[in-house]
């Protein structure tokens, strides 16, 4: 059936470029959704391209909405899958997150207002006066709501695996492909999500590229015990405990591809 004739039938419907577009995702992320069976097109094209439905966006919304509030994917997919989930509930928690932004938003622009009138009175301002006004400048509330890293790897199952049994982190879902191949991996610091990315064009490990690009910091409840625990299981050490000048304690590791982590706590 053609894709006009599928719109007829079953309503307006959405190449993936187009919904991508419509709700500013990009096609990569919804890419990723179809791969873990989170967001499955209902339909597919003569041609294969996928063809998003009106219930398809609804569902995208409500991935949007527990997304925005802190929920992991693999949860998302578990309170979606639930008969007692409603579009209603989805919206009364957008509202009410949507307020609180509001509430951000107001403080903000008062904030905003009361420095721009100090700006244009600058030269009439102490130096007390200054500090002040960029002490609450330093105040503002930042829009960012949270943040997920990204380590490229050419085994993603492996990597997966010395994360989370040498370096202690959290084991996240691993998703695999039709042939068994491992695409998408996560593991966890706490609240914070590291996806691990396979390898391709312009994507490749510190061991390829012979050289570390940037590295992870994590924070620790107690850094020498968890130095002696990561050593005990075979991490690979490239900074031995030391209390470093700008306040913590802090520990390095290389993993089997290059990426380099460090641990810190405060000084005892």
């Amino acid at each position: 059936m053609s894709e006009k004739a599928l719109r007829k039938q079953a309503g307006e419907v959405w190449r993936v470029g187009a919904l991508a577009q419509r709700t500013g995702l990009s096609v990569r992320a919804l890419h990723h959704y179809d791969q873990i069976g989170l967001l499955t097109p209902s339909q597919r094209s003569a041609s294969g391209h996928r063809l998003y439905s009106a219930a398809d966006a609804e569902r995208l919304y409500r991935i949007r909405v527990l997304r925005r509030l802190g929920f992991p994917l693999d949860r998302i997919a578990d309170l979606l899958s639930q008969s007692q989930w409603q579009l209603e509930e989805a919206v009364a928690n957008h509202l009410v997150d949507a307020r609180r932004t509001a509430s951000v938003a107001t403080r903000l622009v008062a904030r905003l207002s009361d420095i721009a009138t100090a700006l244009e009175e600058v030269e009439g301002l102490s130096t007390e006066q200054l500090f002040s006004t960029i002490e609450e400048m330093n105040m503002l509330d930042s829009p960012i709501r949270e943040t997920t890293s990204m380590l490229v790897y050419d085994d993603l199952a492996a990597a997966h695996d010395h994360l989370v049994h040498v370096l202690g982190l959290s084991a996240g879902p691993v998703h695999v492909d039709d042939d068994g191949a491992v695409v998408h991996a996560e593991v966890r610091a706490g609240h914070h999500v590291i996806w691990l990315h396979p390898c391709g064009e312009g994507y490749q490990p510190p061991a390829r590229l012979g050289a570390a690009t940037g590295m992870t910091v994590i924070v620790v409840d107690d850094v020498d015990e968890h130095y002696r625990r990561c050593t005990a299981a075979g991490a690979e050490v490239i900074e031995e405990p030391i209390d470093q000048p700008y306040g913590v304690r802090e520990w390095g590791a290389r993993d089997p591809e290059g990426q380099q982590w460090f641990f810190h706590s405060p000084p005892r």
